[in-house]
């Protein structure tokens, strides 16, 4: 049973993480947002990004 539950808790900090990377990712495109942005800071990223016109 013990086996069990640490394979269920590493499963669910897998897609946890899993969850965040792909939230950063949609956010940093634009295609979701949080309102305002409080948990990443991706709006600003995106706006100095703009702003250095890097190619």
């Amino acid at each position: 049973m013990k086996l069990f539950n640490t394979f269920a808790e590493s499963i669910r900090l897998l897609f946890a993480g899993l969850w965040l990377v792909i939230r950063i990712i949609l956010e940093y495109f634009g295609i979701i947002s949080d309102g305002n942005d409080r948990t990443t800071g991706i709006k600003d990223m995106r706006e100095e990004y703009k702003k250095a016109n890097y190619r």
